[in-house]
């Protein structure tokens, strides 16, 4: 992937000695394509045409599960991918520093962890308010809220064990080891080279125009600038990022879990 000239972007006290190379735009955005063009070729081309295939009730809906599952997990192996490259190796040491998993870092004193975490309740508060900003109009079949609520939902979810544990899959790789693993741990420690002290505004309108595979939530992702990007910019940490957005996927396992406990 192009880079610029390599910058270290060490933290003063840091324990590790990891050096993030800065991505030029067309590399930013190469990668920001290798995210989106999978999930909107998956979500508009593959489901439709697997769900043809299937039997039984919503095909659409399972097709889709499947289909973005497999993007999101290939943004994890992508992401595995490009660290093994620039990096040279996969330990967790170097891992952990190259994708900022590690405790949020006070910008002023350079402290970590402690007090520090609880920016998580601000930002945690704004990513819940996405749900007031107004989206816009999708199709009804692709509605998940409407997929649980519905008899096929229930016909599918019910007593399905195999199911559930395809969308906890899908959800984990999406709030912790694909979306934010890719945009808050991967792209945004290498965008200051590109975008300067604005990487986190242009990571934010990335990330939500990323959402080509439910187009109408792009208004309401670019909450996610503040709620994600911002945050865990400040303080270095890619940690925040997958911590707030991981509410979504708790909010989402306690409402599908009743459904296939009722049976």
């Amino acid at each position: 992937m192009a880079t610029t000239a390599t910058t270290d972007l060490r933290d003063s006290g840091s324990r590790g000695a990891v050096v993030i190379p800065q991505l030029r735009r067309r590399g930013v955005l190469a990668v920001w394509a290798a995210a989106a063009v999978p999930m909107g070729l998956g979500a508009w081309v593959a489901a439709p045409l697997i769900a043809d295939s299937l039997s039984g009730p919503a095909p659409l809906p399972r097709a889709l599960i499947a289909t973005l599952t497999a993007g999101l997990v290939w943004q994890f192996v992508l992401v595995a991918l490009l660290v093994r490259r620039e990096q040279g190796t996969l330990r967790w040491s170097v891992v952990r520093e190259a994708l900022w998993l590690r405790a949020p870092r006070s910008p002023r004193t350079g402290r970590r962890g402690g007090r520090l975490w609880l920016v998580l309740r601000p930002a945690v508060a704004v990513f819940a308010a996405e749900q007031f900003v107004p989206g816009l109009p999708g199709p009804a079949e692709r509605d998940f809220g409407a997929f649980l609520s519905s008899d096929a939902g229930s016909a599918v979810l019910g007593g399905s064990w195999g199911w559930f544990a395809v969308l906890v899959a899908m959800w984990v790789f999406n709030t912790v080891l694909g979306e934010e693993l890719l945009f808050r741990g991967y792209l945004l420690p290498r965008m200051a080279g590109a975008f300067g002290r604005f990487d986190w505004v242009v990571n934010g309108l990335l990330f939500s125009t990323y959402h080509l595979h439910v187009w109408w939530s792009i208004p309401r992702a670019l909450v996610d600038t503040v709620a994600l990007a911002l945050p865990s910019r400040r303080y270095r940490s890619a940690l925040i990022g997958i911590a707030v957005h991981s509410v979504q996927s708790v909010v989402l396992c306690a409402l599908v879990l009743p459904i296939v406990l009722r049976g």
